[in-house]
């Protein structure tokens, strides 16, 4: 299993840390051995999920590859349909080049309906532009002289330099499937097939929700594996993810002692940490991870979220909390 990290890369002005910062965190994380360190993408405050907003993960991936050594840099996730398949190409292309080949794509459809708004972008359409991003890009990345001609995006004859130092290209993670999301989304997802089946198509790792339960993602899976095998894919190439926001108590103090942390992002409540992220004490937290990674039939990589930017977080995590689970 492969451990890495999603950071708390918070945009809250003149407190924001600072790339030195960052930067000594990060060198500390691989030290101890993190393999990753990923991305949330937003371009709004998101309430009710967020109360911040947070910063661009291209420019701060970019930043962040010139001080690391080893630790892959990735999104987790980007909201593609943000994006234009021809520029992002060109950036996500010179990130991987920036980086030595240490990029990790990690991708979502997005759901904020006032950040589509912001963009002029339907929102009803962002599932359909995924998949032709996904392919556009992809075909960019691969090739020279290409054309596409989808229902969103079509060029002719561009070649795209430099190209990912990954070919064909970066490892493309995929997030998404069924989740209790009326408590923070108002409303059910109406069908999730076709999320499925572009997990199925394109990613090389999905990304189940962290709130899912064992029985949700164990539904998802048997249907990616289906969809895997009408693809002509074998299920065994596609790897999977247990991500989670986590705050580590120190033996005897109460969860209520966390709600400083968790209000610097989120907009939700102390019932909800609790029952959906990790919070609690160390070995009170290994076993909540060793249980869903159970539940989820195994894992390749799990990423933990710490809440601020102190070395002693990601410490506490590596000495106390992943012996534990590796056990």
């Amino acid at each position: 299993m492969h451990f890495g990290l999603r950071l708390p890369s918070f945009a809250l002005g003149p407190k924001t840390a600072s790339l030195q910062e960052m930067g000594a965190y990060l060198r500390r994380a691989e030290d101890l051995g993190f393999d990753s360190a990923m991305l949330i993408d937003h371009l709004l405050i998101a309430p009710p999920a967020y109360r911040v907003a947070w910063l661009e993960p291209i420019s701060l991936l970019s930043a962040l590859a010139a001080v690391t050594r080893t630790i892959r840099l990735g999104t987790l996730v980007l909201v593609l349909p943000f994006r234009d398949p021809v520029a992002f190409a060109k950036e996500w292309g010179t990130l991987d080049v920036l980086s030595g080949g240490r990029s990790i794509l990690g991708v979502g459809v997005g759901w904020n309906k006032e950040e589509f708004a912001a963009l002029r972008i339907p929102h009803e359409e962002r599932g359909r532009r995924m998949n032709e991003m996904l392919e556009a890009i992809t075909a960019l990345w691969a090739g020279d002289d290409v054309s596409y001609e989808g229902k969103y995006y079509r060029f002719e004859h561009l070649t795209i330099e430099p190209k990912p130092a990954q070919q064909p290209h970066p490892p493309i993670w995929i997030g998404g499937g069924t989740q209790p999301s009326e408590k923070i989304y108002g409303e059910a997802v109406s069908t999730i097939q076709p999320v499925l089946r572009r997990i199925a198509r394109y990613a090389s790792t999905w990304v189940p929700h962290s709130s899912a339960t064992a029985e949700m993602v164990a539904g998802d899976w048997e249907l990616i594996r289906g969809y895997m095998v009408e693809l002509g894919r074998r299920p065994e190439e596609m790897s999977r993810v247990y991500s989670n926001f986590v705050h580590i108590l120190k033996p005897g103090e109460k969860p209520e002692s966390a709600a400083a942390k968790f209000r610097v992002y989120s907009g939700m409540d102390l019932e909800y940490w609790q029952q959906f992220y990790l919070l609690g004490e160390a070995e009170d937290v290994a076993e909540r991870i060793r249980g869903k990674i159970t539940a989820l039939g195994g894992v390749d990589h799990l990423i933990l979220n710490p809440l601020d930017w102190d070395p002693a977080s990601i410490e506490i995590l590596a000495e106390r909390v992943l012996p534990l689970v590796a056990a």
